[in-house]
C-alpha cells in the first residue's frame, strides 16, 4: 500500500510528492539553503580549529563539509535516504524508522527525499547535519547554528528588558493581585510567549531573525490574529489542578513547557516560568529541550544554560534579578531541564507511548504540558492533510499523557480545529496564510475532562 494514501479516516503525511506544495518548496529551496549556510559556517571557523587542535582540526573540517555537501547533492537529486552510521544511542531507532517508512511505501520505490514524509527527511537532515560532525572529531561538539542563536539573544536585548521589566512589576505586588488581575497577566504572558514563536531561524533559513520591540505593545493588535484562543481553557485546568500544600500555598504541582527556539523565544519561555511559579500557579517547572542542535535554532541545554548566564551578567537591573532568580529556581529543583532523544526523532507524537514509554511516563506527571511552536504542532497532529475542521483532539490521535496545549505561530500547511469555513475565508483573504507566520493558535485538549 503506498504511503500516500489515506488508511481508517487518517489523512496521508504531507510529503513533497506534490509539485508546488509547501513541502516541495521547503524540501527544494529551504533545506539545501540551511545547508549550504551549514558548510560556510564550518569552513569560516577553519582558523578556529586549527588554533584550537592544529592540522586534525582542518582535516575534521574538510572530512564534516564533504559529508555534508554528499548529503546537500542527495537531497537536491531526490536520491534514496541512507541509514546512519555514526553509532549513537539512538542510531538503532532512526535506522529502524527507515525501515518502517520502507515498509509503509512498499517495494515499488525507496524511501527518498522528495516521496517520503516531509516531517521525517526534514528531521533526518538535521540528524545527518549532526553524523557529519560527529564522525569528524574534535569538532563533534561544534554547534553550526549557535551563532544565530546567541545573535537572536544579543539583538533582542530592547524586548528582553521590557519583558523583564513587566515581570519585576507583577513580582513586586504578586500577593495583593486578585484571581482576576492574575488571569490578565497569565494570558499576556501566555500571548508573548506564543508570539515569541516568530523568532525562527529555520523558517527564515537561518536569516536574521530578532525581536526589535516590547512585545507586550503589539498584543492588543495581534489579537484578531489568534485564530483559536483556549487560555480560559487552560486558565481552568491549571486552577483544577490546585492543591493545598504545607507550605500553606495552594498550586498545581508541575507545568512542563516542551521548548522550540533559543533566543529570545526561549527569554519568553522563562518569563512565563518565572511568573507560574512566583504568583503560586506551579510548584515546579520542567522544560524539555533538544540533545543536539536541531531545526536551526531550537534550545540545547548549552543554550538554555548560556540564556541564564546571559541574563545574569546584563547591565540591567531587572534583567540580571531575573538570571539570578532563574538560576536559583535550577539550583533548588523548581526549575529542571530534560532532553530526552526522543524529542531529536522523526516520530509523530502518537508513537510515543510506544516509542518512548519512558518519556511519556514523565508527562503524566505534569498538570499541564505546554508544547511550543510549529514542529512540536506537526508533531503533534502527525504532520497529515487533515481537514482544518478536525478536532485537536482527533489529530492527536490518542496522544494524551496529561492536559495540553499548542502554542504556535502557523509556519507549516497544517490546522486543525477551526470553525466551519474559517479556513476558506482565510484562504480567500491571505492565501499563505498557513505558512507565513502571521497567524497563531493557543489550542488545548484535556484528556481528563472526556
Amino acid at each position: 500500500m503506498a504511503a500516500d494514501q489515506t488508511v481508517h479516516g487518517v489523512p496521508p503525511s504531507l510529503s513533497a510528492r506534490v509539485v508546488g506544495s509547501f513541502a516541495y518548496l521547503t524540501v527544494r529551496d529551504r533545506l539545501p539553503t540551511i545547508l549550504t549556510k551549514v558548510v560556510d559556517t564550518i569552513h569560516r571557523n577553519k582558523n578556529n580549529f586549527f588554533e584550537e587542535y592544529g592540522e586534525v582540526g582542518i582535516q575534521a573540517e574538510k572530512q564534516a563539509i564533504s559529508l555534508l555537501s554528499k548529503l546537500r547533492n542527495e537531497l537536491q537529486t531526490d536520491k534514496p535516504v541512507l541509514a546512519l552510521t555514526d553509532g549513537l544511542p539512538d542510531t538503532d531507532s532512526w535506522n529502524q524508522y527507515l525501515e518502517r517508512q520502507q515498509r509503509l511505501q512498499g517495494d515499488q520505490e525507496p524511501v527518498s527525499w522528495f516521496k517520503s514524509p516531509w516531517l521525517y527527511v526534514e528531521c533526518y537532515m538535521y540528524r545527518r547535519i549532526h553524523e557529519a560532525l560527529l564522525l569528524n572529531p574534535p569538532i563533534s561538539d561544534f554547534d553550526v547554528f549557535n551563532e544565530g542563536k546567541t545573535q537572536s539573544f544579543t539583538e533582542s536585548s530592547q524586548a528582553v528588558m521590557s519583558l523583564c521589566t513587566y515581570l519585576e512589576s507583577i513580582n513586586n505586588n504578586i500577593d495583593e493581585l486578585s484571581k482576576n488581575q492574575l488571569f490578565e497577566h497569565f494570558s499576556k504572558l501566555m500571548q508573548v510567549s506564543l508570539w515569541g514563536n516568530k523568532c525562527d531561524l529555520s523558517i527564515s533559513a537561518g536569516q536574521e531573525n530578532s525581536q526589535k520591540t516590547s512585545p507586550l505593545d503589539s498584543l492588543y493588535s495581534l489579537l484578531p490574529f489568534i485564530l483559536v484562543d483556549d487560555t480560559k481553557r487552560v486558565w481552568s485546568a491549571l486552577i483544577s489542578a490546585q492543591r493545598p500544600r504545607e507550605s500553606g500555598k495552594t498550586n498545581a504541582d508541575r507545568v512542563d513547557i516542551v521548548l522550540d527556539n533559543a533566543g529570545f523565544e526561549l527569554v519568553t519561555d522563562l518569563v512565563l516560568a518565572d511568573f507560574l511559579v512566583s504568583s503560586g500557579l506551579a510548584r515546579q517547572i520542567h522544560f524539555h529541550g533538544k540533545s543536539i542542535p536541531w531545526f536551526v535554532s531550537d534550545v540545547t541545554a548549552k543554550d538554555f544554560q548560556w540564556t541564564i548566564r546571559q541574563a545574569m551578567a546584563t547591565n540591567h537591573k531587572w534583567v540580571s534579578k531575573c538570571g539570578v532568580q532563574w538560576q536559583r529556581y535550577l539550583k533548588e529543583g523548581m526549575w529542571c531541564y530534560h532532553d530526552h532523544p526522543f524529542w531529536t526523532q522523526p516520530h509523530e507524537f502518537c508513537d510515543m507511548a510506544a516509542d518512548a514509554p519512558d518519556l511519556y511516563t514523565t508527562l503524566q506527571g505534569a498538570d499541564l504540558v505546554l508544547f511550543k511552536g510549529d514542529l512540536n504542532y506537526r508533531k503533534l497532529t502527525g504532520d497529515r492533510d487533515w481537514e482544518h475542521t478536525v478536532s485537536f483532539e482527533t489529530a492527536l490521535r490518542g496522544f494524551r499523557p496529561a492536559p495540553l496545549c499548542s502554542l504556535r505561530t502557523l509556519k507549516a500547511n497544517i490546522q486543525v480545529g477551526l470553525q466551519l469555513g474559517q479556513g476558506e475565508k482565510l484562504t480567500s483573504q491571505d492565501p499563505s496564510w498557513m505558512t507565513n507566520g502571521k497567524y497563531a493558535v493557543i489550542q488545548f485538549h484535556n484528556p481528563k475532562s472526556e
